[in-house]
């Protein structure tokens, strides 16, 4: 069966907020989003929507885990925001525990995901950000499991609500 997947051109920064708070809105516990892109292509600013739609307060500021490579806020759902960028070794991945936190109840939001080990996910909606000008990106979603479909349709249906 064919993956199901969502193009959307996000033509400026509030659309990527507005679909990252939509999947918070529509995200249930357990659910695992991985992100890639390069740098600058958008993968924070989709996760500060997420944590606007999860319900995280307002005085949380939501900001790349890139030194601290984890950040948890309170919501909704737990939010786990982690970044992968500066580890390479998928010992290193494993010694933050991570392991615990995809097997949790937390929304896991994982940016530069493309370092995890493949066998680590099964069930997972992957978000892929590419920078096609200054402000505009193009955002590919593709869901693996059940849930992660379903929560592509809900995606589908705000877009078509929104234009």
């Amino acid at each position: 069966m064919p993956r199901p997947h969502l193009n959307i051109t996000a033509d400026q920064v509030t659309v990527t907020q507005a679909l990252g708070a939509e999947l918070g809105r529509q995200a249930s516990a357990g659910t695992i989003i991985t992100l890639t892109g390069d740098l600058g292509s958008g993968k924070t600013t989709l996760v500060q929507g997420l944590a606007r739609g999860l319900l995280v307060p307002a005085d949380f500021y939501i900001t790349s885990p890139s030194y601290t490579l984890i950040n948890e806020y309170p919501g909704r759902h737990r939010l786990l925001h982690v970044d992968l960028y500066r580890l390479s070794d998928p010992l290193e991945i494993e010694e933050i525990g991570l392991a615990d936190m995809l097997a949790g109840d937390s929304v896991v939001a994982i940016e530069w995901a493309e370092r995890l080990p493949a066998e680590w996910l099964t069930a997972h909606l992957h978000i892929h950000l590419e920078a096609i000008s200054a402000d505009a990106r193009r955002i590919t979603l593709n869901a693996y499991g059940q849930d992660h479909r379903i929560l592509i349709k809900q995606i589908e249906k705000f877009i078509k609500e929104r234009r």
